[in-house]
C-alpha cells in the first residue's frame, strides 16, 4: 500500500507518519509539507507545496497511491471564518479534488473533530462539516473521522503551543478518562492505526466518530 499525509509535522499527522512507517503492508509513504518533517527512513518522500489550495504543480508528484490522509488543520482560535474556511475547506477539497480526477477509488480519510456539525452553532463545526460532507459525496472511499480527546504518544507534540500546555496539564488524569470515558479519548498512534486499518477495508460509515477510533 501506498499511502501520503498532508499535515505530517502536526500532531496527528506525526502519529499517521510514524505508524505508517512501521506498517509492514506500506510500501511508501508521500509526506505534501511546506516545512521539513525532519523524518528521515527508506519508505518516506517528501514533496514541496507553495499552496495547499492549488495543487496542480504537483498532480504528477501525487499519482499511483491507495489512499490519502488528511491531516492538515489548524485551530479557529483567533481566525476569521474566511481564514478557517481557507484552511480547512479549500485546502482539503483542493486535494480530494485532484484526487478524484487522478483515481476515483483513492481512500480519502479527512481528520476532522468530536461535535462537528454542517448546521452548527460554532463556526469551525459548521465549517469542518461542510468538508465532511463534499469528500464523503465526491469519493466512493471518502471519509471522516472525529476524534475527541487525543492523548499525544511516542514524543509527538502539537505545533500549538498552549495545546501542548493543555495535554501537559491534562496527562495524570488520562488514564482515568480512559476508564470512566473510554469512548472520548484517544491517543495519535491507535488515531493513526485506525485511519489505516480505514485505507485496508474501509467501515461501513463514512463518518467515524471517536468511540470508533479505539
Amino acid at each position: 500500500m501506498r499511502v501520503m499525509i498532508f499535515g505530517a509535522t502536526g500532531m496527528v499527522g506525526q502519529g499517521v507518519l510514524r505508524e505508517s512507517l512501521l506498517a509492514p503492508d506500506v510500501e511508501q509513504v508521500l509526506a505534501v509539507i511546506r516545512s521539513p518533517t525532519g523524518v528521515h527512513h527508506p519508505k518516506l518522500r517528501e514533496v514541496k507545496v507553495e499552496d495547499f489550495a492549488d495543487l496542480t504543480p504537483i498532480r504528477d508528484e501525487l499519482t499511483g497511491y491507495d489512499a490519502c490522509f488528511y491531516c492538515l488543520g489548524a485551530s479557529s482560535v483567533g481566525m476569521t471564518e474566511a481564514d478557517y474556511t481557507r484552511v480547512s475547506y479549500d485546502y482539503p477539497m483542493a486535494a480530494a479534488r485532484l484526487l478524484a480526477e487522478i483515481d476515483p477509488q483513492t481512500c480519502f480519510v479527512y481528520v476532522s473533530g468530536a461535535g462537528t456539525n454542517p448546521q452548527g452553532r460554532q463556526m469551525w463545526a459548521r465549517v469542518k462539516g461542510r468538508t465532511e460532507l463534499e469528500v464523503i459525496e465526491l469519493l466512493p472511499r471518502g471519509y471522516a473521522v472525529r476524534p475527541g480527546m487525543i492523548q499525544p504518544t511516542h514524543g509527538v507534540r502539537s505545533k500549538t503551543r498552549w495545546y501542548n500546555a493543555i495535554y501537559t496539564a491534562v496527562a495524570p488524569a488520562i488514564p482515568l478518562l480512559e476508564r470512566i470515558a473510554p469512548k472520548y479519548v484517544t491517543t495519535t498512534d491507535r488515531l493513526a492505526r485506525s485511519m489505516l486499518q480505514l485505507a485496508r477495508v474501509g467501515f461501513p460509515r463514512h463518518i467515524l466518530e471517536n468511540a470508533d477510533l479505539r
